[in-house]
């Protein structure tokens, strides 16, 4: 499954805020992490962050798109919708 997410480097701690929608309506996931975005540490807290949370191994999670941007595209292996709902609650309308 592919999701989109909004990542905020030095944000305080590691935290997923939730899901929001963007200004064109398309929604994204909300996530914050504390290490600075430089030589991918952002990147790899984040997929670290979502491993964890999905209860997922850390190979199972890589940023498919956005790598230097804030608006990442991140692929999660086997991750059903029911599994995504369970960790992040239901996305809002919009979401495939």
């Amino acid at each position: 499954m592919r999701i989109a997410v909004r990542l905020t480097p030095r944000g305080g701690r590691d935290r997923v805020e939730g899901w929001a929608a963007g200004p064109d309506g398309r929604p994204y996931l909300k996530v914050r992490v504390s290490a600075p975005p430089v030589e991918g540490e952002a990147n790899a807290a984040l997929t670290v962050l979502l491993a964890k949370v999905l209860k997922r191994p850390k190979s199972a999670v890589r940023i498919a798109a956005g790598e230097t941007g804030r608006l990442k595209q991140v692929e999660i292996e086997g991750l059903t919708r029911a599994e995504l709902e369970a960790a992040f609650g239901p996305p809002p309308a919009g979401f495939d």
